[in-house]
């Protein structure tokens, strides 16, 4: 059988923990960042966990991940 080919927006958005968990970048950091608490921007900073159903999407867009 041919190797099946990942999505590549989707390489770039997502990457895979050690236990197999998908990890993502948190939206809202980019700009208009002065009306937004020290606390918000301070939790966007860390990576964010996607939840098991669609972490079963990603799974399909990246099947060698």
């Amino acid at each position: 059988m041919p190797k099946i080919k990942t999505k590549k927006s989707a390489s770039k958005r997502f990457s895979f923990t050690g236990t197999g968990k998908v990890k993502y970048k948190k939206q809202g950091l980019r700009h208009i960042l002065t009306k937004k608490s020290s606390k918000r921007k301070r939790s966007l900073r860390h990576a964010g966990i996607l939840t098991k159903p669609e972490q079963v999407r990603v799974k399909e867009l990246m099947p060698y991940g």
